[in-house]
């Protein structure tokens, strides 16, 4: 007869276990909240297994640090435990009843949990009453426990990496019509100025979805045109930010006022209130007059563009310019340049990411680079596709760039 009961309870006790790893199941599958799986699982503990104290120490891998994702049963004595001293460490199921802190003693048993060979929870239980005779009900059930534990701390975790990835998708797409809006913002090849008098053309890479480079080809007249190349300080959206912001700025300036040596401190005060002092923007910034053919520029802290002429093989950088918009709340002085286009004249403007290529070592591509690519009768566009293919800026798989690369090349026609 009382081997007759004892089947009964065990065949009892079975059927509740597994209708209850079914019910979890269940409640995975339909996708319910971290929340609400975490009440299902210490509705089991408590009311049907009799187990008074539950505390669950998670890893937070935003934070990267261990919180508790539910105290149950538990008073301020949890706030005296260690997690590093008294939790971490434990790879098995382990008694702590024998603990040297009185407040982990306050439980029975430590059930690690482990997901991908690494420990991302701690599961401490105690019984509801120690003074009960019989078997302790976290001994008789510590295997299930131990179970349910697990699926339930894994479950949470896939339930962070499946919102992990939709924020990552969200983040994406958002990049992706971000990068389509700058790309707007930026001059295609067939907008810029082709004809007898001027040849221009260009090339743009963020290193990202989005980047902190710029340039601009402005039509004033008839008889002038502005062009500039930008570059922020940094990357990513920030940068980006801040360039489109430059972007409105300069043109409506342009378009009120084309004296470069007034412009600039106006770029300064606008750059300074936009950035607060935490980015800065370096420029390259010239007018030509197609009549007069004379090219005035000024280089703010900018690597200084290369000028060539073909006839007299006379290299040079145009250096002359200020300092950085938005590096001081004002510009202490300013240098305007000037060169007389007297005959075929190349020039080339790019940002610094194109010389701070960098393999293991050190940088592998150098102005001197750049320099003798320039110095012949080959036009403009033949020199900078050159550039391209020699250092694989367009190979997805190039580890050696850190930063946005453009270009913009000009050939001047006497």
């Amino acid at each position: 007869m009382k081997t007759s009961q004892s089947k009964i309870k065990r065949l009892k006790l079975f059927s509740f276990k597994l209708n209850s790893l079914l019910s979890i199941t269940k409640a995975i599958n339909a996708n319910l909240s971290t929340e609400d799986l975490l009440q299902r699982y210490e509705t089991i503990l408590r009311e049907e297994l009799n187990i008074g104290r539950v505390l669950i120490y998670k890893y937070n891998f935003n934070k990267e640090d261990w919180e508790v994702i539910l105290k149950s049963g538990c008073g301020e004595e949890v706030e005296e435990i260690d997690m590093e001293k008294d939790i971490l460490g434990h790879e098995e199921i382990a008694f702590v009843t024998a603990s040297p802190n009185p407040s982990l003693r306050t439980f029975d048993n430590i059930i690690p949990v482990f997901h991908n060979n690494e420990p991302i929870a701690y599961v401490l239980i105690g019984d509801i009453d120690e003074e009960t005779k019989g078997v302790s009900p976290t001994i008789k059930h510590l295997h299930f426990i131990q179970t349910l534990s697990n699926i339930i701390i894994v479950a949470i975790e896939n339930i962070r990496l499946y919102n992990e990835s939709l924020q990552q998708e969200a983040l994406k797409k958002e990049l992706e019509l971000a990068s389509r809006m700058q790309s707007m913002l930026i001059p295609d090849k067939a907008s810029l100025p082709n004809n007898k008098q001027i040849f221009a053309t260009s090339f743009y890479k963020p290193h990202h979805e989005v980047g902190g480079d710029y340039y601009d080809f402005i039509r004033l007249n008839d008889e002038e045109g502005v062009f500039c190349i930008a570059d922020v300080s940094g990357k990513g959206i920030s940068a980006a930010l801040l360039m489109s912001n430059f972007q409105a700025n300069l043109r409506a300036l342009i378009e009120n006022n084309s004296n470069l040596e007034q412009i600039m401190p106006k770029l300064n005060e606008r750059v300074m209130s936009s950035a607060k002092g935490e980015k800065f923007i370096t420029m390259f910034l010239a007018k030509y007059n197609y009549t007069t053919r004379t090219l005035e520029y000024i280089t703010a802290a900018h690597n200084p563009p290369i000028m060539y002429k073909t006839e007299s093989k006379e290299l040079k950088f145009l250096k002359e310019g200020c300092l950085g918009l938005g590096m001081l709340d004002e510009i202490p002085t300013i240098q305007k340049g000037r060169e007389q286009i007297d005959e075929r004249t190349k020039l080339l403007c790019y940002t610094d990411g194109l010389v701070e290529m960098m393999d293991e070592t050190k940088v592998h591509y150098d102005t001197d680079q750049i320099k003798n690519r320039m110095v012949n009768d080959h036009r403009i566009d033949k020199n900078m596709a050159t550039i391209i293919r020699e250092q694989s800026i367009l190979d997805d798989e190039n580890n050696t760039i850190f930063d946005d690369i453009s270009m913009i090349g000009i050939e001047f026609y006497p």
